[in-house]
């Protein structure tokens, strides 16, 4: 089992910078797609970056050329670094391991962000 653990949220005013942190333990190989989704009151869950193990990369649209996902495969770590952060960033944001296979896609608690003045 896969146990996910996120930290970095908090309040920030717009224009503003955050770094998230998702350590992964248990039966955690490196071989995966880690990513980030968030969750904005009444939405739905999105995708906002995703790294799989070599590194290649995937954003949306609303989140390219301000947020940067990056990842430690020692660590068994993925990293969010938030930056120009606006209102609409405002959500609870939930870390996730993909293993590619039946079963094993894991999630975490989640990390509430707050852009506000």
């Amino acid at each position: 089992q896969v146990q996910l653990v996120e930290s970095g949220g908090g309040l920030v005013q717009p224009g503003g910078s955050l770094r998230l942190s998702c350590a992964a333990s248990g039966s955690a190989s490196s071989i995966n797609v880690m990513g980030w989704y968030r969750q904005a009151p009444g939405k739905q869950r999105e995708l906002v970056a995703q790294i799989i193990y070599g590194g290649v990369t995937n954003y949306a649209d609303s989140v390219k050329g301000r947020f940067t996902i990056s990842r430690d495969n020692l660590k068994n770590t993925v990293y969010l670094q938030m930056n120009s952060l606006k209102f609409e960033d405002t959500a609870v944001y939930y870390c996730n391991l993909d293993r590619g296979l039946p079963g094993m896609n894991y999630w975490g608690k989640g990390t509430l962000v707050t852009v506000s003045s």
